[in-house]
């Protein structure tokens, strides 16, 4: 991993880990007697053990990522396999700042080798079926793996029949989303590039639910920050499907007001139905008008990714992925650890990367238990931070605690916890650098 850089610095690994991963601290407590070595090894004594498990992991996000190396870390002599599409990992939360032009995209790209050397087999390589029966997975070049547990962090896929016309025109590149960090991102900030002065960048919204909810309002202020600079005859229309902003609603409004008055528009209940052109022009056709714009930016409506929805694993609105939230598996098939953005989600939990991070910790440890017979932890705790950017430098956060409620079997918001920015700061841009360099070394063991 890179050195930290000049902002980051002075801001601890140890210290912001302890206080941004309530359920890592808890767990670690929890398990640390049964915490071993590398595979074959006991922690304990360096004896020799015979693994106590198979446990194949797709997707290598901040959920899959972090479920294998917890698996390795608190489990020692677990076998675990992570299989990713792609080489590297690129991370969704600070990519505005690459569409922006204030970040790289190698500033948000980090290896496997971590994860490599805490002894997980990392593969690249699409998992095209999965036979819940027979416990294995086969890739689309027709290898298969066993396992005994199966996780599944899959993320998001789209639903493009949605809005007309959409797939066709993300596909020749007319239109992006942008909501899957890598080539996406790029792509948008060519577009941006390439938009003349007094251009119109339009942002649509889907309805809630998506991953990240207040990514959207971030996306809209860091664009605003980079036209006002390089052009600022230029426009940023946010089309929002919500009737309001879904995340930080205040401290958005306010940036909207104080920093891109004259430049950023915003519409709520504004819901994209079709897309097309016009005159040379990107069309953007609303309910009751057609908005033109130079780039036009769609995120689509969501649901669990396709791997999910092809296992039989979507059982909830046809979307989502339903879990039992002591052990993260699917109610659809047991033994099929789900995560992050993929699953129906609690009362108030967001779909974030923290919180998949999260979520992955209760199942590496629910796995570790049940492959040794034990019993699971009955009163997990998970919380979530997320930052948000309203200009190059300055960010706001929201924050939330989550327990485990038995009564009711799901994880509710603990009363007094967490709560928002009072306003957007330097200093709060500072951390929230320092937040994603710290998540990233707690995911992919940096």
């Amino acid at each position: 991993m890179k050195r930290m850089s000049s902002v980051t610095r002075g801001i601890s690994r140890r210290r912001l880990l302890a206080g941004g991963s309530a359920l890592g601290g808890l767990a670690a407590l929890s398990l640390a007697g049964c915490a071993g070595g590398p595979s074959g090894t006991s922690g304990a004594s360096g004896t020799s053990s015979a693994s106590i498990g198979r446990v194949v992991v797709i997707g290598g996000g901040f959920g899959g990522a972090t479920a294998a190396r917890y698996l390795r870390l608190w489990g020692g002599n677990v076998d675990v396999t992570l299989i990713e599409r792609n080489p590297d990992f690129v991370s969704c939360p600070i990519s505005n700042l690459v569409i922006g032009g204030f970040k790289t995209i190698g500033d948000v790209t980090r290896s496997y080798d971590g994860l490599r050397a805490v002894g997980a087999q990392i593969v690249q390589g699409d998992v095209v079926a999965i036979d819940a029966g027979a416990r294995k997975v086969r890739l689309a070049g027709g290898t298969e793996y066993g396992y005994d547990r199966l996780v599944l962090s899959p993320g998001i896929d789209f639903m493009w029949e949605q809005v007309g016309g959409l797939q066709a025109a993300v596909d020749s590149g007319a239109i992006v989303h942008s909501w899957k960090a890598g080539a996406q991102t790029l792509a948008l900030r060519r577009q941006l590039e390439s938009m003349p002065d007094g251009g119109v960048f339009a942002l649509s919204i889907p309805k809630a639910p998506y991953r990240c909810p207040p990514g959207p309002y971030e996306r809209a202020c860091v664009v605003a920050a980079y036209l006002a600079q390089a052009k600022p005859r230029s426009k940023v229309l946010v089309l929002d499907a919500n009737p309001e902003i879904t995340s930080k609603k205040g401290l958005f409004e306010k940036a909207f007001k104080e920093h891109y008055a004259g430049i950023l528009e915003y519409r709520p209940n504004a819901e994209l139905k079709e897309v097309g052109r016009q005159a040379g022009a990107l069309l953007a056709k609303l309910e009751f008008e057609d908005v033109k714009a130079d780039v036009l930016n769609v995120v689509p409506p969501q649901r669990a990714g396709d791997i999910a929805r092809s296992a039989g694993l979507v059982n909830i609105n046809d979307r989502w992925v339903g879990v039992d939230w002591l052990t993260m598996q699917a109610q659809a098939a047991p033994g099929i650890h789900v995560l992050g953005d993929a699953t129906f989600s609690a009362p108030l939990m967001p779909k974030s990367g923290h919180m998949a991070n999260q979520h992955a910790k209760v199942a590496a440890a629910a796995i570790i238990a049940q492959l040794r017979g034990d019993a699971v932890n009955p009163t997990p705790v998970v919380m979530n931070t997320c930052y948000s950017f309203v200009s190059a430098s300055d960010a706001v956060h929201v924050a939330s605690v989550h327990q485990y409620d038995a009564a009711e079997k799901t994880f509710k918001t603990v009363p007094g916890s967490g709560g928002v920015s009072s306003a957007a700061r330097r200093t709060e841009g500072r951390i929230a650098l320092a937040w994603a360099e710290n998540t990233w070394a707690d995911t992919l063991a940096l």
